[in-house]
């Protein structure tokens, strides 16, 4: 691997974790200074927490339902089946793929 992509491997998972952090307690802030407040006044956090929890179930079911449908697409796509594939590449017609040249290939 690249030192670019191990460093991208490694912040990503990073930044999304600080904002699975924060974004709670911004909505928690947001929801404390956005009431009129009184002295006896408090928040119902079990009420946030759960709102919080639905959310992030959202979340957590609109992204597995974007990796499930590019799965799909993948194994739909590139199945043996498909006509794309039905002719083999000139590097299947080999019976030793490593004695052709790229040179020829034209990329």
């Amino acid at each position: 691997m690249k030192k670019q992509q191990m460093k991208t491997l490694i912040a990503v998972p990073v930044i999304a974790l600080i904002a699975l952090a924060l974004i709670p307690q911004i909505h928690f802030a947001h929801a404390q200074l956005s009431q009129p407040v009184g002295e006896k006044q408090y928040i119902n956090l079990r009420a946030e927490v759960w709102n919080e929890f639905f959310r992030m179930t959202t979340a957590a079911f609109v992204v597995g339902a974007v990796v499930s449908g590019t799965m799909i697409w993948l194994v739909w796509r590139f199945r043996e089946s498909h006509p794309k594939n039905k002719t083999p590449t000139r590097w299947e017609k080999l019976e030793d793929p490593t004695s052709g040249s790229y040179e020829e290939e034209g990329h």
